[in-house]
């Protein structure tokens, strides 16, 4: 027996408003790195609040560049004092809905190498963990493939400019 439409909608709950606004947000973030004690690069990773690893990223406030607010979203949201800018790394466009409004997304991307790697990462309240992972793990681990796009991109850098 196929089910009508009053008993989906009633079994999936009751319609999404309609869309009503579309708003557009810029972001940035960060892919960061470090050579462990053998040399090794990781990558490090949080995890949020639906248990999906990432990259720290957050909103470019006004009058702020992206580089800027790259720097200031991988400080906050990683710990991690001693870090340097080593670059663009790419645009990521991806949109969601909030409510009644599409909100379209629009985030660069930084390369950030970990100066010190005996820095220990600290981890904002509302993360469930943030940690270093190897290349492989850290591209099995992450949620978004434009994002692991970024870090596999981010690892040929790396090797090529011998940072």
């Amino acid at each position: 027996m196929k089910p009508n439409l009053q008993s989906v909608k009633k079994y999936f709950g009751r319609k999404k408003p309609s869309i009503q606004e579309v708003v557009r947000e810029s972001t940035a973030g960060g892919v960061i790195f470090r050579r462990n004690d053998q040399g090794e690069v990781e990558f490090l990773l949080y995890q949020d609040a639906r248990d999906r690893w990432t990259i720290p990223k957050g909103h470019v406030e006004p009058g702020e560049t992206a580089v800027d607010a790259a720097k200031r979203e991988v400080t906050e949201e990683s710990g991690l004092k001693n870090i340097a800018m080593c670059g663009w790394l790419g645009k990521v466009n991806f949109r969601y809905r909030r409510l009644d409004k599409l909100v379209l997304i629009s985030q660069q991307v930084y390369l950030v190498k970990a100066l010190d790697p005996h820095e220990e990462p600290k981890k904002e309240d509302w993360m469930n963990g943030l940690k270093w992972f190897s290349f492989y793990d850290a591209l099995d681990e992450v949620e978004y493939e434009d994002i692991g796009k970024l870090i596999m991109l981010a690892m040929k850098r790396i090797r090529q400019e011998k940072l």
